[in-house]
């Protein structure tokens, strides 16, 4: 029985995530290099971003013109650039068992950031365990060698660096992942709120404006060729969503799925989401009711006021934030992709547990998430199940943070400016 307490003991103490951190990594490694070397590589995208690499190393710059055997290219600028790199250290995208191994590096370093994340928020040692144990993110990165490996890396960089208060950095983090893929505009309206509560509104506003340069100076070999064609294809928001792909809306019926009455309810609840946590979760460090946060916004209080509003900005209300964001976008999308799940695996563990449920509960609803999203093709159970954990990760994560006040505040010790 002591031996149980004192297990119990140690799984709530966030202090020891200092040697349960390495210890599964080091434990992750050695299955992540199994996985490589045991299970077969599935070819999905692959070979179609080698030949739109190949195409625009022969000197193509439209992106109308840039075809894979998947279809036309569709990421923005940073994606080419990583991928041209890959297509270089994989000689010409031939060598997929090194290009494998690149990814369990990019996979472990993603988990690694995503840990620091999860321990300067004070999560508890029980949570850790869920970001190991994902057979499907396991296979997003190294059998599948999809990019939204590199766009979930960037956007946990972003949220140690403004966890950290490292406001520059992390915008750029942040803008060079929207570069690679569009999926991290779900994260933009947080992002925003961290950054005006964190900074002020003038620095806030001048970190959008690096954030739009740095698009451009991505995109910009293509800008200047074709701008029409970079900015319809790498930003394309009138996309069409096949229902034999979805993921997470199979149970609602072709018909439904294809709607416009359906989509527009899905933008109706994604926006009254995003403004519920606005006025009720995301403004609490103002201190003050939402119509008096938004006088703030056109109004900047004094320097003391924003100082005590920038020290409200802890870690844990960064990381709540970004990844209810996420949680909030996919919950509301028309269609995700199993590929998606890459954004969901790592923030539903920390959202559960903010929630305040028991920990039976939070592994019970983590577990039916993974199987959801191993079923293959979605069915309707499947993609019930998607929807409705996802639903519970977001009621739960309002739900848990009612009691939160805003004065927490974080030691002066840890208060970086750069």
């Amino acid at each position: 029985m002591d031996l149980l307490r004192q297990s119990i003991s140690i799984s709530r103490r966030p202090r020891h995530t200092i040697w349960l951190c390495p210890l599964l990594l080091l434990t992750d490694t050695a299955l992540s290099l199994l996985i490589v070397q045991k299970i077969p590589y599935t070819e999905i995208d692959w070979k179609a971003y080698m030949q739109q690499v190949s195409q625009y190393l022969a000197g193509e710059r439209s992106y109308t013109k840039l075809y894979g055997d998947t279809g036309p290219l569709v990421y923005p600028a940073a994606h080419v650039y990583i991928y041209r790199s890959l297509y270089h250290l994989t000689s010409s995208g031939a060598e997929i068992r090194l290009a494998q191994y690149i990814f369990l590096g990019l996979y472990l370093l993603t988990l690694g950031l995503v840990m620091q994340c999860y321990r300067h928020a004070r999560t508890p040692p029980w949570v850790f365990p869920l970001l190991i144990l994902s057979k499907r993110l396991h296979s997003i990165f190294m059998l599948r060698l999809f990019n939204d490996g590199f766009a979930v890396m960037f956007l946990f960089l972003a949220v140690y660096c403004y966890q950290r208060r490292y406001w520059t950095a992390g915008s750029l983090a942040f803008s060079f992942g929207l570069g690679v893929k569009m999926s991290l505009l779900l994260a933009l309206p947080a992002v925003g709120v961290v950054l005006w509560l964190g900074m002020g509104r003038d620095r806030a506003l001048k970190q959008a404006v690096l954030m739009g340069q740095l698009q451009v100076l991505l995109g910009y070999p293509f800008l200047a060729v074709a701008p029409r064609s970079y900015l319809s294809r790498a930003f394309e928001f009138s996309r069409q969503f096949f229902f034999k792909w979805t993921v997470n809306w199979r149970f609602v019926g072709e018909e439904t799925f294809l709607s416009r009455p359906f989509s527009t309810a899905l933008l109706a609840i994604h926006a009254t989401l995003l403004a519920a946590f606005l006025a009720t979760r995301w403004l609490r460090p103002t201190g003050v009711p939402v119509l008096e946060a938004a006088k703030q916004l056109l109004h900047p209080p004094s320097e003391a006021t924003r100082a005590q509003i920038s020290r409200r900005v802890t870690p844990d209300f960064v990381l709540h934030a970004i990844l209810t964001a996420v949680i909030i976008g996919c919950l509301c999308a028309r269609s995700l992709h199993y590929q998606f799940y890459a954004y969901i695996a790592w923030s539903a563990p920390f959202l559960l547990w903010r929630s305040g449920m028991h920990p039976v509960a939070v592994y019970g609803i983590w577990a039916a998430q993974e199987w959801a999203w191993n079923v293959y093709p979605s069915t309707n159970l499947s993609s019930a199940v998607v929807v409705i954990t996802l639903l519970v990760t977001v009621i739960g994560s309002w739900l848990g943070t009612g009691g939160v006040t805003s004065s927490q505040e974080e030691p002066a010790s840890h208060q970086h400016e750069d």
